[in-house]
């Protein structure tokens, strides 16, 4: 049967089932359909199957929707056969948008999540704000309310002759004297004084002479203070720090069912056959690029020298992550340079398809910096524009273009990436000068705040935008296994409390960039030579 017949026979049979295909929807559909030119019907028949069974918003299928259920049988045939093209293809790759990352909401009465379900706005109403910091408060407390050491006692034994911290609610405090826990975001209410503010009330603090832990203290933090209040009703912090982390497994445990990273719930059979298959993934190796500036010249020819690397040794890397700025200038009101870049892109899709290797097997995904081209620079941020994009995509069909941040699911590994000079912007913001107690390095110090956050830019809204309905698309919680931090600062790689975050540098400022292996979780810091 001919290509026409083929489409034809396509679009019958999915109508056939109450589905409409638009045109990309229907490519999709095709391409899969090519890679089995012996069993085309069982093939399809097998994709609208499962298509079938998906919760779909409507019967009109866009590519997102063929691609999703294309991906996951895919998977399902490398598992069959490890050694296969699909497998090498990255088949057990998804990438992850965060506007379609779904948001929960906890119940402290019912002691559960529940998911949003209909549209969120992207301009939301004042209500949405609040709404943004105590979504961000109660998924830290329901995580503290678990731990040891902050949790209530079983029995009614003296709080002293035990080692639980029990937190009271500020509204309690008034009355009370000696020490005290409470937990609470550090807002500024009134101009130049600080207050740590719950659920019930708010209270004058005074860090002055506080003990803390690391991290970054900056204003819209979370922390938990021991201290005492003062007859003037300011609340003295002796000792201060974040909500201590809990174990991702742990976390996965209580929330089986529930998707909170966006890539699917994995029944325990399938976790664990794709945590084999990741183990035999030997080969898979995603190398990573931030600032990657198209409008100059020393930065393409640094760029050609590591694609003709890469392009050389036996087994190419199965993904390249380039993130922005994707030029030197900000793209904003006073850049009049579009049809430029928008040329520069279509170079580098030039340059990617002169390495035939590269083009096939390995996969090109792109991730917005804080000044590329786009709407705003709020987060989080949507995909490089089409019109910047169009060249470099017919010269590179399989490339992607994703938000920032963006998330990966890689077999059972959660993967976040996220281009965003904030180790600069957490210095600046923080209260109090970071402890030197554990360790002096600024880096060290931003995951330490990230990853206790339970959030990717703890930053305030008048330092860094955010917008309101999309503030769950920044959590990291459950913490996933890798961050990516693409940053401006020094290369930098920091395995913290079994989560491993790295910073690949500035490759367009000193040449440097990374190389991450999924199959034993090791970061290479690379460099080109000067």
């Amino acid at each position: 049967m001919g290509a026409a017949g083929t489409r034809k026979k396509v679009q019958r049979k999915f109508k056939l089932r109450g589905f409409t295909l638009k045109v990309e929807a229907l490519e999709e559909a095709l391409a899969f359909l090519s890679r089995f030119p012996d069993a085309e019907d069982d093939a399809l028949d097998l994709l609208i199957d499962e298509i079938d069974k998906e919760s779909l918003k409507s019967s009109i299928l866009d590519r997102e929707a063929i691609h999703r259920v294309v991906s996951l049988l895919l998977d399902a045939d490398a598992a069959v056969d490890p050694s296969s093209t699909v497998a090498s293809n990255g088949a057990a790759l998804r990438v992850i948008d965060a506007f379609v990352v779904p948001r929960f909401r906890y119940d402290p009465i019912k002691k559960v999540f529940y998911e949003h379900t209909g549209r969120l706005p992207i301009h939301g109403e004042a209500g949405d704000k609040a709404a943004l910091y105590r979504d961000r408060y109660q998924l830290l407390l329901q995580r503290l309310s678990r731990d040891k050491y902050f949790s209530r006692p079983a029995f009614d034994i003296e709080m002293t002759d035990s080692k639980s911290c029990e937190i009271t609610p500020i509204q309690s405090l008034i009355g009370c004297s000696g020490r005290r826990w409470i937990v609470g975001v550090i807002s500024q209410l009134e101009e130049g004084h600080f207050f740590l503010e719950d659920l019930t009330a708010a209270v004058p603090i005074d860090l002055a002479n506080a003990k803390i832990t690391s991290g970054f203290f900056v204003e819209n933090t979370i922390i938990v203070a021991e201290g005492e209040l003062l007859s003037n009703g300011i609340f003295q912090v002796n000792t201060c720090g974040f909500p201590p982390l809990e174990d991702r497994e742990v976390s996965l445990s209580l929330l089986m069912g529930l998707d909170f990273f966006g890539g699917g719930v994995l029944s325990t059979e399938e976790t664990l056959r794709l945590s084999g298959l990741e183990k035999k993934a030997v080969n898979d190796m995603f190398v990573i690029l931030s600032d990657v500036w198209l409008d100059n010249d020393e930065t393409v020819e640094k760029l050609a020298v590591v694609l003709d690397g890469y392009d050389s040794v036996e087994v190419v890397p199965s993904l390249f992550v380039l993130m922005g700025n994707f030029c030197s200038h900000p793209c904003n009101l006073a850049f009049h340079s579009f049809s430029s870049l928008r040329m520069q892109f279509g170079k580098l899709g030039e340059m990617i398809e002169a390495r035939p290797r590269l083009k096939e097997r390995s996969r090109f995904l792109f991730i917005p910096g804080p000044d590329d081209a786009g709407p705003s620079k709020v987060l989080p941020r949507c995909s490089l524009p089409k019109y910047l994009t169009e060249d470099l995509q017919k010269h590179i069909p399989n490339a992607i273009f994703s938000s920032n941040p963006c998330r990966i699911k890689f077999y059972t590994q959660e993967i976040v990436f996220f281009r965003q000079d904030l180790l600069y912007r957490m210095r600046r913001s923080s209260l109090i000068p970071p402890s030197t107690e554990e360790t002096s390095d600024p880096f060290e110090h931003l995951v330490a705040t990230i990853t206790h956050q339970s959030h990717l830019c703890p930053l305030p809204l008048t330092v860094q935008p955010i917008i309101w309905n999309y503030d769950h698309c920044l959590r990291l919680y459950p913490t996933p296994d890798l961050i990516v931090l693409g940053d401006r600062s020094e290369q930098k790689a920091f395995k913290y409390t079994g989560i491993t975050c790295f910073n690949p540098g500035s490759f367009s400022n000193d040449s440097t960039f990374a190389a991450y292996r999924p199959c034993t979780k090791e970061v290479e810091l690379s460099a080109l030579e000067s």
